[in-house]
């Protein structure tokens, strides 16, 4: 029987990388837990022993009830009803498997009834449910939202809300507006007190709220009457038992059909502020939409592995002129790359949860008592490295999962364009992964200050003092080559202090600031599993080393005055 993390030994991989070992020990506060519940773990190996199994748990559900429901799910969708959302019928087949299964409020304490697993391994039951179906995927990671809840509510908010998420309970974050969707500064969703009840009360329209008719919803509102910039919006919780909310409508999409996309209208909804008000978009949106754009990497991640599957097992059985089309050096060179890609994007996905889990456990302990002065400055470098790493995480990944979604179809050649084949479904819902929660254009500007100012730069050269093995070694020179080409690039852009330049070149500055980090991560892996990566390995190395040579030749030749050249182009189009 199929079995969506059994079937795929890259990710328990991950899950034996030295950082682990750290996490698991801040993670269970060196198992204090281990006398007060009895699923707690008593060591290190007992802690990634409950992670395989619940891994194994994901990937038996994913392989055998969601994957299976996918085809439903996508053809009938959610329709709407009196005001209110109801899922396609095979979601709530979904939604009840992984409630019985214990799938819920996975990285939340034991006391709310959580079970205190870290990120990596939440990222990893994330991608093997987005595998299976990454419309599903939406809906059941959603219940990552109660993260910003525990760290930012009150106690009684705590235990008033993140027990009903662990016991299966949806979320959903209702930031965007008609008028106000990258730049969220300008929401205007009215939050006001009312005195006499001792709540808030909302009312306006959200717009392409995804699952937005759930159980609980964060909510951006302006609670600052006079202004209209981020310092006047403030962070709320609506439940949606106290009523007061209606989904307007439900969007039509191009794919992701089993995941609502709601428009809704407050009228006087009741609502409690989370944390204090005016640092609801500068500070908690912000750690929100961190750990969303975490899932969508894991989110793409499980698509990119879903298409490379449906490729390869087509290339496979299809023969044309005698021979298996695998063997067609024009189609295995495809499948090679898109494998490459998944397993460098893998290695990312994992390094970035790795780095959020160290950092996110020290705020947590701090919140119980005074750091010391080493683990002060431990979350401060791996709270900068997963700042630094989240958009290379995200934009790759997604952009990743489009390329590898279009190359199914391409493998499949006249059947790809054909409705009845499962891989123009995950066509059309990889395209949203580079849209929403920030586009590819915004990680690149969250990234632009990290590549000016070195310290990715920084990273490869510390990353390449690393020692590989010596079938890696001579991959690892070429990588060398890569980032002395970039350092010149980077150099070159800099002394052109021209901000519109920079701007121009940001996208390719990113583009090769991630291949070689991913090329760096994958030889690391391959050094440590050759029998897993040593080919992707290969592969990707090329790969990257032929986009960089290009992009450095294009940064090289590019000067200010080429921006007028452009300009000039587009007016003569308009025209």
């Amino acid at each position: 029987m199929a079995n969506y993390f059994t079937d795929h030994p890259e990710l328990e991989f991950h899950l034996h990388h030295p950082l682990m070992k750290r996490i698991v020990e801040l993670k269970e506060r060196n198992f204090a837990d281990k006398d007060k519940y009895e699923d707690a773990p008593v060591d290190y190996n007992d802690a990634i022993e409950n992670y395989k199994q619940l891994l194994d748990i994901t990937g038996d559900i994913a392989a055998n009830i969601i994957e299976p429901n996918s085809e439903s799910v996508d053809l009938e969708g959610p329709h709407l009803e009196n005001g209110r959302m109801i899922y396609a019928s095979k979601t709530f087949e979904n939604i009840d498997a992984t409630r019985k299964a214990g799938l819920w409020g996975i990285s939340m304490p034991r006391r709310y009834g959580g079970l205190n697993m870290p990120i990596t391994p939440y990222s990893m039951a994330s991608e093997i449910v987005s595998t299976a179906d990454a419309g599903f995927q939406n809906i059941w990671s959603l219940q990552d939202c109660i993260e910003t809840l525990y760290e930012f509510g009150s106690e009684e908010q705590r235990q008033k809300y993140i027990p009903r998420v662990c016991a299966g309970e949806t979320m959903s974050m209702d930031l965007t507006e008609p008028d106000a969707g990258s730049d969220l500064q300008r929401v205007m969703l009215k939050a006001t007190y009312d005195e006499e009840n001792d709540c808030w009360r909302l009312n306006g329209v959200k717009r392409f709220i995804t699952n937005g008719d759930s159980d609980i919803h964060l909510v951006l509102a302006r609670s600052e009457e006079g202004t209209r910039d981020g310092r006047g919006l403030s962070m709320f919780i609506y439940d949606k038992r106290d009523g007061g909310v209606d989904v307007r409508h439900i969007e039509h999409k191009l794919g992701i059909h089993g995941s609502p996309t709601c428009e809704l209208t407050y009228k006087n909804a009741k609502a409690e502020l989370c944390g204090s008000t005016r640092l609801g978009l500068i500070k908690y949106v912000m750690a929100l939409m961190n750990g969303a754009r975490l899932g969508i990497a894991a989110q793409s991640t499980g698509l990119s592995q879903a298409a490379y599957n449906e490729a390869l097992a087509y290339a496979k059985e299809r023969r044309q002129f005698d021979t298996a089309i695998i063997d067609f050096p024009a189609v295995y060179d495809m499948l090679s790359r898109m494998k490459a890609k998944l397993d460098a994007g893998r290695s990312i996905l994992y390094q970035t949860a790795r780095y959020v889990d160290i950092y996110k456990a020290l705020e947590d302990i701090a919140r119980e008592r005074t750091l010391t002065p080493e683990e002060r400055q431990e979350q401060k470098l791996y709270s900068r490295l997963a700042d630094a790493f989240t958009p290379l995480a995200k934009g790759m990944n997604s952009e990743y999962a489009n390329q590898n979604a279009y190359d199914a179809i391409q493998v499949h050649g006249g059947s790809g364009f054909i409705m009845e084949y499962k891989c123009q479904r995950l066509y059309r819902d990889a395209r949203i992964f580079s849209i929403y929660e920030g586009t590819t254009q915004l990680q690149v500007v969250a990234a632009i200050r990290y590549i000016t100012n070195g310290t990715y730069l920084n990273l490869m050269k510390e990353m390449l003092e690393k020692e590989v093995s010596d079938e890696m070694k001579p991959l690892k020179v070429r990588v060398e080559g890569m980032v002395k080409n970039y350092e010149e690039a980077l150099n070159y852009v800099k002394e052109l202090n021209n901000q519109d330049a920079q701007d121009f070149l940001a996208r390719r500055l990113y583009d090769m600031t991630a291949e070689i980090m991913m090329s760096l991560l994958i030889l690391d892996d391959a050094s440590r599993a050759p029998e897993l990566f040593a080919k992707s390995a290969n592969v990707y190395v090329r790969m990257a080393e032929e986009n960089v040579l290009g992009k450095t030749v294009y940064v090289r030749h590019f000067t200010p005055e080429d921006l007028k050249s452009f300009t000039a182009r587009e007016c003569e189009c308009k025209e």
